[in-house]
């Protein structure tokens, strides 16, 4: 995987992680039906999402050699 690649694909994690943090934030305050759904949903993707991609960079690492 080339260096410009690398970059973007961090970039595009990083805004993602960023939108999750802040969808978290704005479900938690919010007070509608489906709201504390919506706050699991989000915080259980800020955890699974980086851990998925952490795995998918090993795996990658692993099968390139």
């Amino acid at each position: 995987m080339n260096k410009k690649l690398k970059q973007v694909l961090s970039l595009i994690g990083i805004v993602i992680l960023i939108g999750l943090y802040i969808m978290t934030f704005v479900f938690a305050l919010l007070d509608f039906d489906g709201a504390a759904n919506w706050f699991k949903i989000s915080l259980y993707s800020t955890i699974v999402v980086p851990a998925l991609l952490y795995a998918y960079l090993l795996i990658y690492k692993y099968l390139k050699k």
